[in-house]
């Protein structure tokens, strides 16, 4: 009995924790969403499923841009964060943790005062673009500020080591046996790394992709300090109808559509990678 009830025992701890700072949470707010009422007058539960229908009549916009922002700064991500990984694991050599302390650097510095920093250098007379207006590489009216670019862009620098890291530490399992076996059966680089390489970092990728897809979609910073009132993403509605409008009903509603499209999105992305295929891959 003491073997069997061991584990139990052990892992509850755990969900004693996920259940009161997890569960507790979104059954509340779930019920403020279901709410009608003011601040001033007190919110009475009246199971109004209203509330998600006119979320997503007003704010449809601010979502499929927060989706899509959020697509391309994981891409951006990916296609940044997957060299960086790989350089880091197969040619890092000793100082494979000096490299990695210099990318996860940056983060000893609040995420807001990073963003701001890189409003500063993006600004229309700042270091990179005045600096290439002056030597006539651009012209005087070109900008990056309050623009999309600026967005994704500032997504991408504030998430990138969450997508590095998943893929370096696959990356560093790898046997470099295998690839110098490819090599030995006549594959080139390039065959190397897609026939063997790539597919053992499938894991990492994947766990990359939810580590940053996932909070891009839902941030309001970056969209904030560089994107301007015409790039409001849904992280900004949700913050202005919480702590602006005090439209706490409509808060909990817009964040609970948020989260099941993120978790459908997740599912399908899942589903589509075949996952139990990817750890049959890293397993191997």
């Amino acid at each position: 009995m003491r073997t069997r009830g061991a584990p139990y025992f052990l892992v509850l701890p755990a969900w004693i924790w996920l259940a009161i700072f997890f569960v507790v949470p979104i059954v509340g707010m779930l019920s403020v969403s279901l709410m009608t009422g003011n601040v001033i007058d007190g919110f009475t539960m009246t199971w109004h499923f209203a509330t998600y229908a006119d979320a997503v009549t007003q704010y449809w916009p601010q979502i499929l841009r927060s989706l899509w922002y959020g697509l391309c700064a994981t891409a951006v991500c990916i296609l940044l964060g997957y060299p960086i990984a790989y350089w880091i694991a197969f040619r890092g050599g000793s100082h494979k943790s000096t490299y990695l302390l210099l990318l996860l650097l940056p983060f000893f510095v609040a995420q807001v005062l990073r963003t701001i920093s890189w409003k500063f250098i993006l600004a229309d007379n700042g270091v990179i673009l005045g600096s290439l207006k002056a030597v006539g590489l651009l012209p005087d009216g070109a900008h990056v500020l309050s623009t999309s670019a600026a967005v994704v862009f500032g997504l991408a620098y504030n998430f990138l080591p969450f997508m590095v890291l998943p893929i370096y530490a696959v990356l560093e399992r790898v046997d470099h046996r295998v690839v110098e076996a490819a090599h030995d059966l006549y594959a080139g680089r390039f065959q190397a790394f897609v026939r063997v390489v790539l597919p053992m970092s499938l894991p990492g990728v994947f766990a990359g992709v939810l580590m940053v897809f996932v909070p891009t979609s839902s941030d309001y910073i970056s969209a904030s300090v560089l994107g301007g009132t015409h790039n409001t993403m849904i992280g900004n509605v949700i913050q202005s109808q919480y702590l602006v409008n005090n439209a706490y009903p409509m808060a909990a509603a817009i964040t609970f559509i948020l989260m099941a499209i993120l978790l459908v999105g997740i599912f399908s992305y899942a589903r589509a990678l075949g996952t139990e295929q990817v750890m049959e891959v890293q397993a191997k």
